[in-house]
């Protein structure tokens, strides 16, 4: 069983994340003045003086179709909005695309775009779901409230840290694995004498490593490399490979991952 734990962290937000949050343009604006007033005083006064009843709870729509419908009380209007914005924004400028090349690849129109990156707009879940699709990434990125564009500070005791089942090898990632990513960056340390069999990763995957403690001998097919302290090694990962700790001490070893394609 491979416990290589820089495999990708998908801890990503499940598609449901926040739907409640999310409602229609229609939905989130409040109604106007004249359209107040050209309601039937008759009608507000009936409508005052019924009993009110709390509406019944309906059934989970069963497609994505359904969720586009799908809207939040009124109450809730605006808190997604400028989340869906700002990472709409830093995910479409990061790809370098302009509004109107991501309307074309996506299907929402550039006007609608603006204003969502604006906070202006809360989209609908089908709107989002096309806007991800066009943009290559997890629907939870766009919805994300913790993807930073500042300083992030990880602190020790906080990090997401893996194990082997025997706890000979530990792995303690140094980055937000909670965000879409193509590089990841982890700390590794393994024990005297152990060895860590790493299974393949996706294509076009490489692995960046450097040992800062101990004596690390590192396999991949059939190539055989010794690394001391101090040395560094760059290699495609997308075969089986093998750490080995020929030493009387922990090995460290930082690590650089690269993927091809985004994950997360």
């Amino acid at each position: 069983m491979d416990t290589h734990a820089h495999a990708p962290l998908d801890a990503g937000v499940g598609v449901g994340h926040g739907l409640a949050d999310v409602k229609s343009v229609r939905e989130n604006t409040p109604p106007s003045s004249e359209e107040a007033e050209a309601a039937p005083a008759k009608g507000r006064k009936r409508e005052s003086s019924a009993k009110k009843v709390a509406p019944p709870v309906a059934d989970a729509p069963t497609s994505e179709e359904e969720w586009a419908y799908e809207v939040a009380h009124a109450e809730a209007s605006t808190d997604l909005a400028p989340i869906v914005g700002r990472n709409l924004r830093r995910l479409r400028t990061q790809r370098g695309l302009s509004l109107e090349r991501l309307a074309k690849a996506s299907g929402v129109s550039r006007a609608m775009l603006g204003q969502i990156e604006l906070g202006q707009s809360a989209p609908t879940i089908n709107v989002i779901w096309k806007i991800a699709r066009a943009l290559g990434i997890p629907f939870s990125a766009l919805i994300s409230t913790t993807a930073q564009t500042g300083t992030r500070l990880m602190r020790s005791q906080q990090s997401k840290r893996l194990s082997s089942h025997d706890g000979k090898f530990v792995s303690r990632a140094l980055f937000p694995f909670d965000e879409p990513r193509r590089v990841e960056f982890y700390e590794l340390r393994l024990a005297a004498h152990a060895t860590e069999e790493a299974d393949a990763h996706p294509p076009g995957t490489m692995e960046n490593l450097v040992v800062t403690s101990g004596t690390v001998e590192i396999d991949r097919g059939e190539e055989h490399h010794v690394l001391s302290a101090g040395d560094a090694i760059l290699f495609e990962a997308d075969v089986a490979h093998v750490y080995r700790n020929t030493s009387d001490v922990d090995a460290v070893m930082y690590l650089v991952m690269t993927y091809a394609e985004t994950v997360g």
